[in-house]
């Protein structure tokens, strides 16, 4: 329960002097809906006027305040705009123009008597101009602040009204004891933690103030992390030893790498401890991570457990069930899989072999940890794509075995190791960094949209010459409806060149039984060209599909184009991806399509990405429990998370931990940054 002095900061926007619902419903939609919302909506920069006696050339294009005296009025005609002419201190003759409204103008600007102006100055011809000027009677001019902090806006409310509504947030916020080690403060001079959120409203270039909030927030989060980690070992898990009797009839597609070996003998150590293992599994696009979870599984199997797969999404999980099952077919291991697909019989069969059993392995979706799905033995949970999944939801895992179960989480999108700090601080890494043999390098091309007719001919003699490709359709914005309409365009004029048969589409608009059909005709061979949107940038595997087109390259992340790319080269045959890419190239996008050209190597890529991109944009789409900052930028994560680990270490190791004064005060940051799970779990754990 989240202590009373945090209680005002916690107050709903309608709660606060002079919001209407009106007001609430234009805050809602910049997710501002609570007191500590506006506080911490921060001003992105500062308006610079200038208070002049008149205007003068040193002055074009600055925004000044200027007394000045309307003289004449031109009215407009037609599209033309209203003119009023005026005077300023020096006699000079200055023309404020509006395009629209020329009534308010005309009586905000009464001939022959003087009002103030504000507005960026301007040339026009031989004129001295200022256009939409805004207006005051000299009474009010004193008001004007020159410096003024400027916020993200929407309709229906201006910068004042924000700055106003921001801090009356921040009127909320009480002083706060310190949670920051003394020493680290003192050495980097930052203010206390009000104190830095007001002077950020008065200041936005106060670099240590926006320094201390940043790392209020990475604390927060090395705190959990910590926490979580030792209640996790805290807790007394079933050790699991295999004897090798399944996993050593499995028929390998090849002899394990080092890399493999390593991670494997990681895992199987941490499996055979008492308290439960919480590993992180790093490996790149095609470097046999599932046949590690496998061994994995098996070793859980062995030991007279239960093991269960989680994944992202109904196509992965019925692929993964269909290559476990191929893979484990002679070897006796039973497996079954649970989407929200399987109703009736089929799900309660499943259900029971689970309770009594009967079944050793199951694969699916988030249904498989559905409250009425009870397992006899649950030994091992692995997590396929973890990225996908936030902190909050690893925490629910464990319920459902009598003893907390290990967890190995895996992820194909390589991680920087920021990243890997702030998003999964409370486990063990293991990576992979070898590529099995025979995955040979995936050549990649850029190449202009004005050359699409050429590609579609190269698509032609590829599938002529019995390949199989992807056809990847453009992020056009942020609606799967667009996305999906954009992709069935591209999949309509593909298939009136190869034919109706040849050409199958997949989005993520469509039902999932529909979705599994067409997946299975190309992965048989029935059809030639998958037009997709991103739906199958993750773990769809056809090894005969060896040429991927990436359509408006430029609009995907650095991450995401490797993913894509990583659909290919599973064959024997030589891949190439294509990156069409579009006119309008930026310097970030030239660089990032420069950089897919030149590496095969995800964990650069990754580096490279989270310079160009958000975290959370970088990991995917955000879960409820993942980690979202903010103040702090990638920059600042990189700078100050290895700090604040070592900082929330020395809490926890040498300064008493959350029984101490300032472990008192790290509580209240964890309420402050709605850790409240984790505080929580901790009380009970």
């Amino acid at each position: 329960m989240r202590p009373d002095l945090l209680n005002p900061l916690f107050a709903e926007v309608e709660a606060l002097k002079g919001v209407g619902p009106g007001i609430a419903k234009a805050l809602a939609r910049l997710s501002l809906t609570r007191a500590i919302d506006l506080a911490y909506h921060l001003p992105t920069g500062t308006i610079d006027r200038v208070r002049a006696p008149h205007a003068s050339q040193a002055l074009l294009g600055r925004i000044v305040v200027l007394d000045v005296v309307p003289v004449q009025v031109r009215a407009g005609t037609g599209k033309a705009p209203l003119r009023i002419y005026a005077r300023d201190g020096d006699d000079n003759t200055l023309t404020l123009t509006f395009f629209n409204n020329p009534a308010w103008a005309k009586k905000q600007l009464p001939l022959h008597e003087k009002r103030t102006v504000i507005g960026k100055l301007d040339q026009w011809g031989q004129e001295w101009q200022i256009v939409h000027p805004e207006v005051l009677e000299p009474a009010k001019a004193g008001e004007v602040a020159l410096r003024e902090p400027v916020y993200g806006l929407t309709e229906g409310i201006s910068n004042k009204r924000m700055r106003e509504l921001a801090l009356t947030g921040l009127e909320r916020a009480p002083e706060l004891p310190e949670w920051i080690e003394p020493s680290q403060l003192a050495r980097d001079h930052w203010p206390a933690w009000r104190a830095a959120l007001a002077e950020i409203h008065s200041d936005p270039a106060a670099t240590n103030a926006r320094k201390r909030l940043s790392y209020d927030e990475i604390f927060a989060n090395q705190l959990v992390m910590m926490l979580l980690r030792q209640v996790a070992r805290r807790k007394k898990g079933v050790p699991l030893q295999g004897d090798g009797r399944l996993s050593g009839k499995l028929q390998l597609p090849y002899q394990l790498t080092g890399a493999q070996q390593r991670v494997i003998g990681e895992i199987r150590g941490d499996m055979a401890q008492d308290r439960p293992m919480l590993r992180l599994l790093q490996g790149d696009v095609g470097s046999g991570k599932t046949l590690v979870a496998l061994l994995a599984m098996l070793e859980a199997v062995e030991a007279g457990a239960q093991a269960a797969m989680l994944a992202p999404t109904e196509i992965l999980a019925r692929q993964h069930h269909a290559t476990l099952q191929r893979q484990c077919e002679a070897i006796g291991v039973r497996i079954a899989v649970l989407t929200g697909r399987e109703k009736g019989r089929a799900r309660e069969s499943v259900l029971m072999g689970l309770a009594n059993g009967s079944i050793d392995i199951l694969v699916g979706t988030h249904a498989i940890f559905q409250q009425h799905v009870a397992y006899q033995k649950l030994g091992l949970i692995v997590i396929d794509e973890q990225h996908r999944f936030g902190v909050s939801q690893r925490l629910l895992l464990s319920e459902k075995a009598e003893r907390p179960p290990h967890l190995l989480a895996m992820t194909a999108t390589p991680i920087p190791r920021t990243l890997t700090l702030t998003h999964y601080g409370e486990m063990d890494v293991s990576r992979i960094d070898e590529m099995p043999p025979g995955r040979t390098p995936v050549e990649t091309l850029v190449i202009s949209d004005q050359k699409l007719s050429d590609v579609i001919d190269g698509l032609g003699r590829h599938l002529a010459a019995g390949g199989q490709a992807y056809w990847v359709c453009p992020l056009v914005e942020e609606s799967e409806a667009v996305d999906a309409a954009a992709a069935e365009e591209r999949a309509r004029l593909l298939r009136f060149r190869f034919g109706e048969d040849r050409v199958g589409l997949v989005h993520g608009r469509m039902k999932g039984p529909d979705k599994d059909d067409v997946m299975a005709s190309f992965a048989n061979g029935d059809l030639g060209v998958l037009v997709a949107t991103t739906v199958i940038e993750v773990g769809v595997d056809v090894p005969n599909a060896s040429l991927i087109i990436v359509e408006g390259a430029e609009r995907f992340g650095l991450a995401q184009l490797h993913q894509l790319r990583g659909r290919v080269g599973r064959g024997a045959a030589a891949s190439r991806c294509i990156l069409l890419r579009g006119q309008n190239l930026t310097e970030t996008g030239r660089a990032r399509l420069a950089l897919m050209r030149e590496t095969n190597d995800g964990f650069r890529i990754a580096e490279e990405d989270l310079k160009l991109r958000g975290p959370g944009e970088m990991l995917g789409t955000r879960q409820s429990g993942d980690i979202e900052f903010k103040v702090a930028s990638p920059e600042d994560v990189a700078e100050l998370a290895p700090i604040a680990q070592g900082d929330a270490r020395l809490l926890l190791d040498r300064d008493g931990g959350l029984a101490s004064e300032r472990g008192q005060a790290a509580r209240l940051c964890l309420y402050l940054f709605e850790r409240d799970a984790a505080v929580e779990l901790i009380r009970g754990g």
